[in-house]
């Protein structure tokens, strides 16, 4: 069964943000879609509004009858009853990268891949293709702000998609460009060493076609060494010089502008079409996304949830607001992740004025009691990072009311469910 020939189909984790990006798109052409995820949320609620049926719980009942195709996402186990049912029905069964690779497979492809910054890497790259009338169409791994969406529905030749390393999913994904912004110790749950997820990217560049194009930063050791290994036209990003302010901040940004500026160029925008959708580009939802204010205290949200990407939005952040304290809320993601990168966890807080960590976000994984949110707490302190434990949201919420004051930014950061602390904390009755 061929994806473009399927009448209805059914998502597996349809809340996840890849995954709901397809359904969107399937409901927009016509095709009859349902999913299942644990719980409701601002995505499901979006793909509703397209007609778009959606379970809470995973049942084999929840799969229709004349089902023609599931998408599922690799976040399940392979004992999800929807996909043994899927299986036992013989209905094909495609993971969302596979179903990506599918859809964009005749598609003039561009592919964002890296450890950190491809989610606004994409943003930027689609926005301002979007911004210069080329119609893309965008898969996202967030909201785009301006069409707060994760999907952009186009009818140009451009399909731009964010690629993710883990479980070697960006292997689906035959992109004519490939972005990679960075390689960074991450996923190795997975990969378990540097080495296999060097591999792994090398994989990837080994995809582009010889008339394809691989953009990165020659100026990073480890980028430079991957380019070497691809047999395409390599474009140095580096060479692109970012003279006009971003909406967005931090040199980060600066870098993720960089590798789009030379993406575009290789599509045939010109500079000042460059610089228009760049500088225009206002950020994805939660990407330094402002939340609010209260007395004098402006809440963020990021989801910032590596060490390398805590501290440069730290970094962005005091950079920005020169002199305020910064209070933060974080959740680590993953057992796994906070275990194998614990030391580096511990000095990337150095930029924060005080930091209340919340349990540790197990995700897919299951719980291992040899690391906690606590032991973080103990080594920030040893370090002479303010920091305590908060046992849930509104606990964590309570703790940035007593620490904020007057003139501080609150930022909740996580790639679980921290941001609702900036939620409650905004809600809170003020005192009189």
């Amino acid at each position: 069964m061929n994806l473009s020939e399927a009448k209805t189909i059914h998502c597996v984790g349809i809340g996840g943000i890849g995954v709901s990006a397809l359904a969107q798109m399937f409901a927009r052409r016509g095709i009859a879609v349902s999913g299942s995820d644990v719980a409701l949320s601002p995505v499901t609620a979006q793909l509703k509004k397209y007609g778009v049926k959606i379970h809470i719980g995973h049942n084999a009942k929840n799969v229709p009858r004349s089902c023609d195709a599931v998408i599922y996402t690799k976040a399940i186990s392979g004992e999800n009853p929807e996909l043994i049912e899927a299986q036992r029905r013989g209905v094909p069964a495609f993971s969302y990268s596979q179903a990506l690779g599918e859809v964009s497979h005749n598609a003039y492809t561009i592919a964002v891949a890296g450890s950190h910054g491809k989610t606004t890497t994409t943003g930027m790259i689609g926005w301002a293709l979007m911004r210069a009338k080329k119609d893309p169409t965008i898969v996202i791994g967030s909201f785009l702000s301006g069409v707060k969406s994760n999907f952009v529905a186009g009818s140009g030749p451009h399909f731009v998609v964010e690629a993710c390393e883990y479980q070697k999913s960006f292997l689906d994904i035959h992109p004519t460009i490939a972005v990679v912004t960075n390689i960074d110790d991450d996923h190795l749950d997975y990969y378990k060493t540097k080495a296999n997820l060097f591999r792994g990217f090398v994989q990837f560049v080994s995809q582009i076609p010889r008339s394809g194009f691989l953009v990165c930063n020659l100026g990073d050791p480890v980028l430079k060494r991957l380019a070497l290994r691809a047999r395409c036209h390599i474009v140095d990003s580096s060479k692109e010089k970012i003279h006009f302010p971003l909406s967005v901040i931090g040199q980060h940004n600066v870098r993720n502008a960089q590798d789009a500026a030379a993406a575009l160029r290789i599509v045939g925008l010109s500079s000042a079409a460059i610089k228009d959708g760049l500088s225009s580009f206002t950020g994805t939802w939660r990407r330094q996304e402002y939340k609010g204010t209260k007395n004098g205290i402006l809440v963020y949200d990021d989801y910032a949830h590596h060490p390398t990407e805590i501290k440069a939005t730290l970094d962005a952040f005091a950079g920005a607001f020169l002199g305020r304290r910064i209070i933060v809320a974080f959740q680590p993601h993953l057992y796994s992740r906070t275990k194998l990168l614990f030391g580096d966890f511990v000095k990337s807080f150095d930029g924060a004025s005080a930091v209340v960590v919340l349990p540790i976000y197990a995700a897919r994984e299951k719980k291992d009691p040899s690391i906690t949110s606590q032991m973080l707490v103990a080594a920030l302190k040893k370090r002479g990072v303010g920091a305590m434990y908060a046992a849930s949201l509104q606990t964590a919420a309570g703790r940035i009311k007593r620490l904020a004051q007057r003139g501080d930014i609150v930022l909740t950061m996580g790639a679980g469910d921290v941001y609702a602390v900036g939620d409650l904390f905004l809600k809170q009755k003020t005192e009189s």
